[in-house]
């Protein structure tokens, strides 16, 4: 079992960095007082791994281990003068330290606790991701099974295609939830690094080993070649994840504006009792959860190209990474955490109108079965030319007119009835065909 620190106190071990984060708050990670413990965490991870290798005396650990800590409104008095936030902050220390203070950051470069405290904030933000991405997960699962059969139209180019199902709807949005929980499973495996390489990365004043040690008890792995700092296309791909998933979930969010449209109103977000949808119109439910969530992803989305022009630093490090960093990666955490959030309490209360689905899927006589006809046509010696034509004539008719009736034209049509019997015709007409093969996608995706 990895050997862990204590803050401020000389017995009982500190907990993982997993352990050390359970509230469900994302911001409880990001806070200046938490990216300090964590920067703590690391240095005392440092000061173990030397005195197990005989750099500095083991008695000097535990007074370390015993009397650590920091006061974040004193770092920041001290910063206003040193105009350096490591130095405060091991100044700070030091004041309650003691002269066993001196062996604190032996063989250090800010970089080293900065990068490595850095990945346990992330990898603990990971963790919280994950866990609201399986409640996202469930919540979709359950309204695509208690909505497998309820029929409605598919739409390519926002225009009615043909039959598909509610449920075989989510079932596509709970793959997409699937992906991106893969994906911050690599994600965690690829950020969970630390580096204690001294300044530009060379060990010239720190052995190996102590990195080695140290990153082991604190759950990460060592970079394999860092320079002074840990390379930022990992802090990229961390922000580009978040992205990914922020626009899932502005593609679920932009799908449920969309079918509450009122000329659409096939689902709706819940409306609570007292809730007003505006100023001016009282009659107006507003899908103002959809819309927050469709901005909040534009703002996840455009911190994924700042993280990506971090990458580029000069030579073995500089720091026009860290302000930007300091900005994107609590926001990017933070607003991602809500968005899951949100979504799965909007998805859970969303209220589906099944009477509306089969209206609007049977508007204009059925026009959705245009297909189907068709092809029912060609199967009795029709070619596939004159089949179309027939029936996209009939369907053009139908269409958008008030009164049209798709299925009546078919059923009239004597180029129809000369090759297919009423019940042919009706047979057309029956969703069922459509969705036959349905049951395939929820088997696969194991619902």
């Amino acid at each position: 079992m990895p050997r862990r620190c204590t803050i401020g106190r000389s017995h009982s071990p500190t907990p993982t960095v997993i352990e050390r984060y359970t509230l469900p708050e994302m911001g409880n990670i990001w806070t200046e007082t938490a990216k300090l413990k964590t920067w703590l965490q690391v240095e005392i991870a440092v000061c173990e791994a030397q005195a197990e290798l005989g750099y500095i005396p083991a008695a000097a650990v535990e007074e370390i281990k015993a009397k650590a800590n920091f006061d974040p409104k004193r770092v920041l008095e001290i910063e206003a003068e040193v105009r350096h936030d490591m130095i405060a902050f091991l100044t700070n220390v030091n004041e309650y330290v003691g002269d066993a203070g001196r062996y604190i950051h032996l063989g250090l470069t800010s970089s080293d606790v900065l990068d490595t405290a850095l990945a346990l904030q992330l990898v603990a933000s990971v963790n919280i991701l994950l866990e609201r991405v399986e409640e996202l997960s469930q919540a979709i699962r359950y309204q695509a099974q208690q909505h497998r059969n309820t029929v409605m139209v598919g739409r390519s180019h926002g225009i009615h295609a043909e039959p598909i199902t509610f449920g075989f709807k989510l079932a596509g949005w709970l793959a997409e939830v699937f992906r991106n929980r893969a994906r911050l499973v690599n994600l965690r495996s690829s950020i969970a690094v630390g580096k204690i390489s001294g300044a530009v990365g060379t060990y010239a004043n720190i052995d190996p080993r102590i990195e080695a040690i140290a990153c082991q008890n604190l759950g990460l792995e060592p970079d394999c070649a860092s320079t002074q700092v840990i390379s930022r296309d990992r802090h990229a791909e961390y922000v580009q994840t978040l992205a990914l998933l922020a626009a899932s979930i502005e593609r679920f969010a932009v799908e449920i504006r969309n079918l509450q449209r009122t000329d659409v109103l096939e689902v709706e977000e819940f409306f609570s009792k007292g809730q007003k949808g505006s100023s001016a119109m009282p009659h107006k439910r507003n899908p103002i959860r959809s819309e927050r969530l469709t901005g909040m992803a534009r703002i996840v989305r455009a911190n994924a190209v700042a993280a990506l022009e971090n990458v580029a630093l000069w030579h073995e490090r500089d720091i026009s990474h860290s302000s930007v960093e300091r900005m994107i990666l609590p926001d990017s955490s933070t607003v991602t955490h809500f968005m899951l959030v949100e979504t799965t309490d909007l998805v859970k209360h969303l209220l589906v109108y099944p009477e509306n689905m089969k209206q609007n899927m049977n508007l204009y006589g059925g026009v959705i079965f245009s297909q189907r006809v068709m092809l029912a046509l060609v199967e009795k010696g029709t070619s596939r030319e004159e089949a179309y034509k027939i029936v996209q004539s009939c369907a053009h008719e139908a269409w958008n007119k008030p009164g049209g009736n798709f299925y009546y034209l078919i059923a009239k049509d004597d180029r129809v009835t000369a090759k297919m019997t009423t019940k042919e015709i009706d047979d057309c007409f029956d969703p069922q065909y459509q969705l036959r093969h349905l049951d395939l996608v929820y088997q696969r995706l194991g619902i």
